[in-house]
């Protein structure tokens, strides 16, 4: 497995809409163990989804305690439901958070690695998780959902290690 290269908010790939995976062969199995590798390197992520590494495919990992470790081709939000406001970072932009509104729960659907249809629930830092890194395969980064820049801020330094970035 190989640790990829993170990409930045200034990058084209993460404010385009990225391509539906059409075949889940050998070469998205790499990329979702490569993925996978990545996020575990970078200690305390949450989830990284294919733009972030600098590949416009619609694959998505997530680990966290209440879900385990999930792979998603192809997600979509189908249901929401409720709303609040939640901290939000990114480890393509590292340094800053932001407050933002998101659904309180919601209903993702997409496929798993092996290409079975999966419907996934959850409400939370989970619904937060899948809400952030659906955005991402749309070419929306959480800094899109900032009624203003000012609303951004940066993080103090004890509080800048990787945990809280989705």
């Amino acid at each position: 497995m190989t640790v990829l290269p993170l990409t930045m908010m200034d990058s084209p790939v993460l404010h385009q809409k990225a391509k539906r995976v059409r075949k889940i062969d050998d070469s998205i199995q790499k990329l979702i163990d490569d993925m996978i590798e990545t996020m575990y390197q970078l200690g305390g992520a949450a989830g990284l989804a294919a733009p972030q590494v600098g590949i416009p495919l619609q694959v998505v990992v997530i680990e966290l305690p209440e879900s385990g470790l999930i792979t998603l081709i192809n997600p979509q939000v189908v249901k929401s439901s409720g709303e609040h406001e939640v901290m939000e970072g990114c480890l393509s932009l590292p340094g800053y958070r932001g407050s933002i509104k998101r659904a309180e729960s919601v209903t993702v659907k997409g496929r798993d690695r092996y290409g079975k249809e999966v419907r996934i629930k959850a409400e939370g830092l989970f619904a937060q998780a899948l809400q952030h890194e659906v955005d991402h395969i749309n070419g929306v980064v959480y800094v899109d959902h900032l009624e203003s820049m000012d609303n951004l801020y940066k993080a103090e330094p004890e509080d800048d290690d990787e945990s809280g970035y989705i």
